[in-house]
């Protein structure tokens, strides 16, 4: 029996359903079996009018498969090939035939599922928000290859369809219909086949409604071809735009927009066969094994609940409480109120508190004024947080959150005055992004309950949450944190305890190289437009004068209190830099009157000139490729001593943290899967060199070399 129920009615309209082996419809080898089944029958079919194609999944179609695509490589680049150009010639038997064809979507035609519905010629979907319309492989390390790229680029125009291309945009009908992506769309799923259908019925005298625009005679591209005069800007601007983007590092964009620009120019099968030659490229390189690798598969495995107690029950959170109103307490207030939980958010003083419930207050007025929200809405979520003084207002939270300073002696006072207020099976969490959770929780009558829950700044735009699981943490304390986390739509990652847990240690050592290289004599512009290179948001002395050279100095001096003679691991660079920036000339960073850069009102910056005086050497040389390299070793190292010493539970939860959660290049797959495709006697030699020149802090953990012993990739 065909996965491809195939239903002809009085009209002669043929209905072809899909129904998979498997939870969603795919583009793989069943489907290219049912598929060409289909088509040799509709090809053959006496009497036909039409066609519709419906799904019997909740998902219209799902697009490629993505175990075949993370399998691709340069040495069966051939045979990729030649399967993607079968897939598509069944796409362009599709839209030749002699009878109208429309797609009915029933839910999200993403991907290659869009692909289907372009080589329709009508697209009619259910109005509803879980029916997503788009093209989202470009954030995967991909372009859409199965002709979304040319055919999106023929039905809209180049300028058009390049923000849904690269972007990786997803619609909702109502807006897939505005921007031509579909046609029409009906409001209940018993609709869409009657409506396909009565299009049909309505066009099935107009030879036309057969053809798709760009097999029609006279055909003009919308807004004109890429070499017309009027898109003369646009040749020019986009790709410099998209390389300053990028940074050069995202090949499949680069290869879309120039796939884009060619389809503009040439007819269709031409343009088809360039998209599946480029395509090939791309899904054979590094970046698009890594992209696919970390953002889809370890993503899913993530959000899935890997990290999770399997057999404890689901947890709601209901109330939390909040201790400190400040910038990381305001922002947690934000996004628990915009999950729907009751927040009570504490301070010494009710001024306060008040000042950091009118944080959300700020973000709500941001969302009305952009259209986003309703004043309604946001007034019942405004009404949600609770600012006060008293710590009697906690009594029965589910949750308390403490985020005050990154001070021991402090945060064991506040736990020690406070957990009382929770209910009996609430939980307590420390947003730390250093201190160890097994010393703090020293604090707490329960510290099983005790579990560090670390929020990124700025709270409501950072996507991840690292949580930090103490010598007594309980795996109920776990399940409950996890669960908040995404209750609060946030990424959970799950580490075990040290100082600096996994993201702060880490992210800690591309600050320190970059510290240890201006020391060493290196332009302080250089260090930084090299960390750029690599596809770090920033370079490494800008991003510890946004994060606070002041706040370095303070952490150091917490550490040496607890004992920590050598948190560095670079010698005295980084004390060297604090003691001569912030201790002698007051310089903390940007938002204490400016640190390596001086900050002007115009929001430009620049070089402080006292910088090139302490530590400019005009004579000191070194290559560009050892300055990145330094950059990008320190940290990947780092993450491997993470994972051999257990401080990481997984592969998945290093490589979306590193990401997600610092800022590593997205390109790279994470720092983890970074060491997969740049190869492991390659990683070992190259940390070999950087060890011989410039230290020990560069030699090659052990456990790279174990798993070039075998074979066995970072997983």
């Amino acid at each position: 029996m065909s996965v491809f129920k195939y239903e002809k009615d009085q009209d002669g309209i043929v209905t072809v359903t899909m129904d998979m082996t498997g939870p969603v419809n795919a583009m793989n080898d069943e489907y290219h079996q049912a598929m060409s089944a289909t088509l040799e029958k509709l090809e053959a079919e006496e009497g036909l009018t039409g066609v519709v194609f419906a799904s019997a999944k909740k998902v219209f179609f799902a697009g490629g498969d993505l175990n075949d695509l993370v399998a691709a490589s340069p040495e069966n680049a051939e045979q990729f090939f030649t399967g993607v150009e079968s897939m598509k010639a069944d796409l362009r038997r599709l839209e030749k035939l002699p009878v109208p064809v429309a797609a009915a979507i029933n839910g999200a035609a993403l991907g290659g599922g869009y692909e289907l519905c372009l080589s329709c010629n009508h697209r009619v979907a259910l109005n509803h928000k879980s029916v997503q319309i788009g093209l989202p492989e470009c954030s995967l390390g991909l372009f859409p290859g199965g002709g979304g790229v040319v055919r999106l680029t023929k039905l809209v125009g180049v300028e058009q369809a390049l923000p849904y291309i690269l972007e990786s945009k997803r619609l909702v009908p109502a807006k897939a219909l505005a921007a031509g992506l579909i046609d029409a769309v009906v409001d209940t799923p018993d609709e869409l086949v009657p409506a396909a259908k009565a299009w049909i019925l309505e066009n099935k005298e107009d030879p036309m409604a057969a053809v798709q625009p760009w097999d029609r005679k006279g055909f003009r591209i919308p807004g004109g071809a890429i070499n017309s005069p009027k898109n003369g800007q646009l040749a020019m601007m986009a790709p410099t735009m998209l390389h300053q983007k990028t940074r050069g590092l995202m090949p499949n964009m680069t290869a879309a927009m120039d796939v884009a620009f060619q389809a503009s120019v040439m007819d269709l099968d031409t343009a088809l066969r360039v998209e599946g030659r480029e395509f090939t490229k791309v899904a054979t390189s590094p970046v698009a094994k890594n992209m696919i690798t970390t953002f889809f598969f370890q993503l899913n495995q993530i959000n899935g609940g890997a990290s999770r107690p399997k057999d404890i029950e689901k947890n709601l959170t209901k109330k939390v409480g909040i201790l400190g109103a400040g910038m990381m307490g305001q922002g947690i207030a934000y996004v628990s109120a915009m999950a729907g939980i009751e927040v009570v958010l504490k301070d010494m003083t009710q001024e306060a508190a008040d000042k950091g419930k009118a944080y959300s207050e700020m973000l709500l007025a941001k969302r009305i004024k952009r259209g986003q929200m309703d004043e309604s809405k946001a007034g019942k979520i405004l009404a949600l947080i609770k600012p006060t003084a008293n710590d009697e207002d906690l009594s029965g939270c589910d949750l308390i959150i403490e985020a005050v300073f990154e001070n021991i002696a402090l945060k064991n006072k506040i736990t020690s005055s406070t957990e009382q207020y929770l209910s009996d099976d609430g939980f307590w969490g420390s947003n730390t992004s250093t201190l160890p959770i097994s010393q703090l929780a020293e604090a707490s009558s329960k510290p099983e309950n005790f579990i560090g829950i670390h929020f990124f700044s700025p709270v409501d735009k950072m996507p991840l949450v690292e949580i930090i699981m103490g010598e007594n943490t309980s795996d109920e304390a776990l399940a409950k944190a996890f669960d908040y986390t995404q209750q609060i739509r946030k990424t959970p990652i799950v580490v075990n305890d040290s100082l600096g847990f996994f993201t702060s240690r880490t992210f800690g050592t591309y600050l320190d190289e970059g510290g240890q290289l201006l020391t060493e004599g290196i332009h302080p512009i250089r260090i930084d437009n090299l960390g750029r290179s690599l596809g770090m948001p920033l370079g490494p002395l800008q991003i510890q004068d946004e994060t606070s050279l002041e706040l370095t100095r303070k952490a150091g001096e917490t550490w040496k209190e607890m004992g920590v003679e050598d948190k560095w691991g670079n010698g005295d660079s980084m004390r060297r830099i604090v003691n001569d920036l912030v201790v002698d000339n007051g310089r903390g960073g940007r938002h204490h009157g400016g640190g390596y850069y001086d900050y002007n009102d115009d929001g430009s910056k620049t070089i402080w000139p006292g910088l090139l005086d302490l530590y400019y050497d005009e004579g000191a040389e070194m290559s560009d490729q050892d300055i990145a390299d330094r950059l990008m070793f320190r940290p990947v190292i780092e993450s491997l001593k993470c994972l051999e010493s257990g401080v990481l539970r997984s592969v998945a939860d290093a490589n979306i943290g590193s990401i997600m959660g610092i800022g590593a290049p997205p390109h790279t797959g994470g720092y983890i899967q970074f060491v997969n495709t740049y190869g492991f006697d390659k990683f070992i030699k190259r940390c070999d060199e950087l060890s011989a020149k410039f230290g020990d802090r560069f030699n090659c953990p052990e456990i790279v070399r174990s798993h070039a012993e075998s074979g066995e990739l970072f997983s």
